[in-house]
């Protein structure tokens, strides 16, 4: 599931939002009010149910070959996402929509020196038409060859990744089981 020309993509568990309005997430380091969206390249990164811990890693510029047979695997394609054995179930039972959403009424955010890795807009939007059901989860991995890695643990993984030339996110891994 990635956005058309022109388009953002929301995802939710939720099929009823009519309309997005900004807000600041509890858990949110920015306090500006947001509706949050992300690009084609971003879509990936939530292909998860919610609350699913998840540590993901890709080729880059700038990636040493080692790294990437060490972090991504040999011959393995260019991306890699990981979630711990206990989230496979959710992977496999949640409904997550894709709510599409006019690109014009977003910019782009990043964290300082990083790359953007998400859209924001700050006056309310309304998508543009009904949600669309993402489908099977680990299917839109394995249809977009992403590897999706089970691991008894994201810290050991995760420990690897962030000290590496690859690019890397870890979203909700405060959900995570705790280090070993």
């Amino acid at each position: 599931m990635r956005p058309a020309p022109g388009e953002v993509l929301h995802f939710s568990e939720d099929p009823a939002i009519e309309r997005f309005v900004p807000h600041v997430a509890a858990t949110a380091v920015e306090t500006t009010p947001y509706v949050w969206a992300v690009d084609a390249r971003s879509a990936p990164s939530y292909w998860f149910p919610r609350d699913c811990p998840r540590a993901m890693a890709w080729v880059r510029a700038g990636t040493t070959d080692l790294d990437r047979e060490r972090i991504i695997g040999a011959g393995s394609g260019t991306r890699v996402h990981a979630i711990e054995y206990a989230w496979l179930d959710a992977m496999r039972t949640t409904t997550l929509y894709a709510y599409r959403l006019p690109a014009a009424a977003f910019a782009e955010i990043a964290s300082p020196g990083a790359d953007p890795h998400a859209h924001v807009a700050t006056e309310p939007v309304v998508p543009l038409g009904p949600p669309e059901p993402v489908g099977d989860l680990v299917d839109c991995h394995a249809a977009a060859g992403i590897q999706l890695r089970l691991l008894d643990n994201l810290w050991p993984f995760w420990d690897e990744v962030i000290t590496s030339t690859v690019g890397f996110s870890g979203i909700r891994l405060r959900n995570a089981a705790a280090r070993p």
